[in-house]
């Protein structure tokens, strides 16, 4: 048997991707009129960006409270993850590819890595800041799951 084949305009995809390479462009002439040269390579950031960007895109594309942001362009399937929704992009032409972004966080890391990855060019410590901050948050996720999956074994 054949697996049931989707057939898709990539007008959307297409859309997405010349307004990524436009935002792209956007950080880098931002980065150029700073003056500033380009940050050298730092293992300690790469850490802090990669887990600030799982956690961002958790956060925006799964999260039950940012539910709101995602509603226009997705429509909810269940529960997932604690405190997280699964959700599906709106058929409706328009909100499709955008309700696929909205709900993908392999699909927003790309964009949250870019912003990451671009406002450190131009705002080095404020940006350390935040990726700071949301790799905080991914520890405490971690030790909050922990604790839970430690209590529950306790009580059987």
């Amino acid at each position: 048997m054949r697996p049931l084949q989707v057939v898709r305009s990539h007008g959307g995809h297409l859309g997405a991707v010349m307004g990524f390479a436009g935002y792209a462009a956007g950080w880098t002439a931002l980065h150029r009129r700073s003056g500033r040269p380009l940050p050298e390579p730092d293992a300690w950031d790469l850490l802090l960006t990669a887990a600030a960007t799982f956690r961002l895109s958790r956060l925006i594309g799964k999260a039950t409270v940012t539910r709101p942001l995602r509603a226009p362009f997705t429509r909810v399937d269940g529960d997932g993850a604690p405190a997280e929704l699964n959700e599906t992009p709106r058929e409706e032409p328009g909100r499709n590819t955008v309700g696929e972004l909205l709900s993908c966080p392999f699909c927003l890391s790309v964009w949250i890595v870019a912003t990451f990855t671009g406002a450190r060019t131009v705002w080095p410590q404020a940006t350390r800041t935040v990726t700071g901050a949301l790799t905080a948050l991914a520890v405490s996720d971690v030790l909050q799951l922990g604790y839970t999956a430690l209590t529950e074994h306790a009580e059987h």
